[in-house]
């Protein structure tokens, strides 16, 4: 089957160099999956009357309000807590997505996980005034 020894040989080096590869890359695939799973991201709006937390899911797992809320409409504090949100989970893509970066580099699989990261976190594109 083989012609000589010495291709055979390659052959076994281009394995090794492969599995080695493999391995190496589940590493750091593992690593940051325990990585993304504990990161959280916090913003506040402007006046800071309004603190949320998100978690490495993009979902809201803290909300505070500090008591000068009580003085403006309902609407308006909904409006603050939705922007504050989006503000906190458009932080945790920036960081997911460096995270990823720095593991995996900028291959195809990075670029699948960031695209999947940036449709959940980042919905709408939209504009918001919250502030980390």
């Amino acid at each position: 089957m083989w012609a000589d020894d010495a291709a055979l040989d390659a052959a076994e080096r281009r394995l090794d160099e492969w599995e080695k590869s493999l391995t190496e890359r589940a590493a750091r695939a593992k690593t940051l999956s325990a990585t993304m799973r504990d990161l959280t991201r916090t913003a506040h709006n402007a006046d800071r009357t309004v603190d949320v937390t998100v978690d490495s899911a993009g979902l809201l797992i803290d909300l505070r309000l500090d008591e000068r809320i009580r003085q403006q409409p309902a609407a308006h504090t909904a409006r603050q807590i939705l922007e504050t949100t989006s503000a906190a989970r458009a932080d945790l893509f920036r960081q997911v997505s460096d995270a990823v970066t720095e593991s995996l580099g900028d291959d195809a699989s990075a670029q699948a996980i960031i695209d999947s990261c940036r449709s959940r976190f980042l919905p709408d594109q939209g504009s918001n005034d919250a502030r980390r």
